[in-house]
């Protein structure tokens, strides 16, 4: 009897071993295919447009599933505004340290450090589009409700979140993409002086 236990017990530990080995092989390799993909900025955006064009066209096939795409779009108007913000709010660095951004253009260059950098914010994006994309796939989550009513809802919100964020930007005078450092090649030579070293 007590044999027989402990070989079901050595069962159970050798089955849920096996399952953390595979869930764990699983994990590596996704995370693999994340990093190989990190440089590839293009093709993981055409990849999103991709999912979020089959997710629109389920949804307008289907005719429903109005709330998912509406929690949908505000969770994604939540992470444009975490893309959109620096890392440290100009606002609370004032308050602390004094201005951390540049305000003169004889101060030193600092790149655009964003609270949510763009491989987490397209990640972020892609699962929450193939999330909402099974969700619809459970009629329990098709509740019925008037939808233009709630683009109008999603609407106001967005417009009054951006306003926001963009008298943010004017009041501290921040652009929330870097194009690199810029260069400046010297000033040329005034017409005056290259006609008086051109004399004898």
């Amino acid at each position: 009897m007590k044999m027989g236990g402990g070989a079901g017990v050595s069962d159970d530990n050798t089955a849920a071993s096996a399952v953390t080995e595979f869930s764990h092989a699983v994990w590596r390799r996704y995370q693999h295919i994340l990093d190989k993909s990190t440089p590839l900025v293009l093709y993981r955006w055409i990849f999103l447009a991709a999912i979020a064009l089959i997710y629109a066209l389920r949804v307008y096939i289907v005719q429903g599933f109005y709330i998912i795409t509406y929690g949908l779009g505000i969770y994604i108007l939540q992470l444009l505004i975490a893309f959109l913000s620096p890392q440290v709010d100009p606002e609370i660095q004032e308050l602390t340290d004094g201005p951390a951004l540049p305000t003169r253009g004889s101060e030193e260059f600092r790149p655009f450090v964003r609270r949510l950098p763009e491989f987490k914010f397209w990640h972020s994006l892609a699962k929450a589009f193939c999330f909402a994309l099974v969700l619809t796939f459970f009629s329990a989550f098709d509740v019925p409700v008037f939808w233009p009513i709630l683009l109008f809802y999603w609407l106001v919100l967005f417009i009054s979140t951006m306003k926001r964020q963009i008298m943010h930007m004017v009041k501290y005078k921040y652009v929330p993409f870097s194009f690199g450092k810029q260069r400046y090649n010297g000033k040329k030579a005034a017409p005056s002086d290259e006609a008086n070293s051109s004399r004898p």
